[in-house]
């Protein structure tokens, strides 16, 4: 018998405590917040195998760390509420520091990105596209990861579809939906996983010392046109994205692309090395 469709009804919650646990009752954890903690451990283990063969000291990467996390989740809650519902969130601007109702945005986390590692650039006095190569690296794996975490919440899906592998997300949609979508959380996850790849092999054929901007302007001409052609197939995620040509995710993606293409031109012109 084929395979007609994938019923998917996981619950988002790994565990949640009850109601009357000392102190935390009712406290949750969930399978989404899980895996974007582990995007961040495994990008700290892997930048600190790179570091190390670089000669950097480790003090260096916790900081750099702490950057990630600040600037990463303020770009990522701002990008949502400014990108996709400026509205509400302009009239009810304390609802922005609500992070854990939801609503983070991958576009406002790549500007948040590059705005905290400007200022740890600055503060290390290191060149800012040697910071941007390393951190594209654990970018695309976290990336991956979190597309996961999106899966687990049985949200971001595509359209209608009649392929053999298209999900029923009956925990969005409710019991007796029987349409299957485009599981677009998992064509992204297995492209950014396999981008991730494709980086760090990049970056240890040039033995730790790419040209300077190469990795970070590949990251994004790559990550960016996936994000970009997938969003073909994605459901809307606000209403006003109904009567676009194109929504917002792929007006937000073309800047990056060309962004990309510009260092890669750069990195050929000026391929310098750092020691």
């Amino acid at each position: 018998m084929l395979l007609v469709n994938i019923i998917w009804n996981i619950r988002p919650e790994i565990f949640i405590l009850p109601d009357d646990f000392p102190l935390i009752g009712g406290f949750s954890v969930r399978w989404y917040g899980l895996l974007f903690a582990l995007g961040f451990i495994l990008g700290y283990l892997i930048l600190q195998k790179m570091f190390k063969k670089e000669g950097v000291p480790i003090k260096v990467l916790d900081d750099l760390s702490t950057y990630m996390i600040i600037f990463t989740i303020i770009g990522a809650r701002l990008g949502h509420c400014l990108f996709y519902e400026p509205g509400y969130y302009l009239s009810h601007p304390i609802d922005i520091l609500k992070i854990w109702e939801g609503g983070l945005a991958s576009h406002g986390a790549a500007v948040g990105i590059i705005a905290g590692l400007y200022f740890f650039a600055k503060k290390y006095h290191k060149p800012y596209l040697w910071v941007l190569d390393r951190i594209a690296i654990v970018v695309a794996l976290a990336g991956f990861l979190i597309r996961m975490g999106n899966l687990m919440n049985s949200e971001i899906f595509g359209d209608v579809t009649t392929l053999p592998w298209g999900f029923v997300f009956v925990r969005y949609f409710g019991e007796g939906y029987t349409l299957a979508h485009h599981p677009t959380q998992i064509y992204e996850a297995i492209s950014y996983l396999l981008l991730f790849v494709f980086l760090y092999k990049y970056y240890c054929k040039y033995e730790g010392a790419p040209p300077e901007g190469s990795i970070f302007g590949y990251f994004l001409i790559i990550l960016w046109s996936i994000r970009f052609l997938i969003e073909f197939i994605k459901l809307p995620q606000v209403d006003f994205e109904n009567t676009m040509m194109l929504n917002m995710g792929q007006l937000l993606s073309i800047p990056l692309i060309i962004a990309g293409f510009v260092l890669l031109w750069i990195s050929k012109k000026v391929p310098g090395k750092v020691k």
